[in-house]
């Protein structure tokens, strides 16, 4: 079995396949071996932000608080953290005559594919792994999985959170797999989970 390290870019598998679904409660290593039974999955590695409160969802970042409690639970599971800016920016509403200008916070998370992309080619270099698998389907990673299977010779797979393929990035991986319903389904974590401070729960909302 291949030692193989997994690399999640945590918005983009949030927002291709568990926004609006009641399978937000997902067990990453469980997802991991549905999708590479014949791998030997040594390291986890998810990459996110701490979002903030907002009136659509003020409960978000407890929430996310306990998720991430829950993957803290995986003994070989890392978390790195990027970061949110916003800023405030221009645009034109449509529809409406005369053209009519508002500003509009912007939130963007920052730092996540940065990071997944430097510690891939780190890894690779420093040959941690036999195969990198990586669940995205951000073009952005094109040119760091590019370095590791053109230049180093090492494969990469890619676990599509989306309904379609990158055309970027699908060409220069090794192989490429859809996230389904059936995967998310079978890799949930129980409702209720005990660490080191003691039992907690799956949150109300989710």
């Amino acid at each position: 079995m291949a030692k193989t390290y997994v690399y999640v870019d945590g918005f983009n598998l949030y927002y291709g396949c568990l926004k609006r679904t009641p399978y937000k409660w997902l067990n990453l290593a469980k997802l991991a071996q549905a999708l590479l039974p014949n791998d030997s999955v040594e390291t986890i590695k998810y990459f996110t932000a701490r979002v903030s409160a907002r009136p659509q969802n003020p409960s978000a970042p407890i929430d996310q608080q306990v998720y991430l409690r829950a993957l803290r639970t995986i003994p070989n599971l890392e978390i790195i953290f990027g970061h949110f800016l916003t800023h405030s920016i221009p645009m034109t509403l449509t529809g409406v005559m005369p053209p009519q200008r508002v500003w509009v916070d912007k939130t963007e998370e920052k730092g996540s594919d940065v990071n997944l992309a430097a510690h891939l080619v780190r890894d690779a270099f420093q040959k941690r792994f036999e195969v990198a698998v990586l669940v995205t389907n951000d073009s952005d990673l094109a040119e760091p999985v590019r370095i590791v299977t053109k230049e180093l010779g090492m494969p990469v797979g890619i676990l599509n959170p989306h309904e379609h393929h990158s055309v970027t990035l699908k060409p220069l991986a090794t192989f490429v797999k859809r996230i389904r319903q059936s995967h998310l389904i079978a890799s949930q974590f129980p409702p209720a989970l005990t660490d080191r401070k003691g039992s907690f729960s799956k949150p109300r909302s989710w």
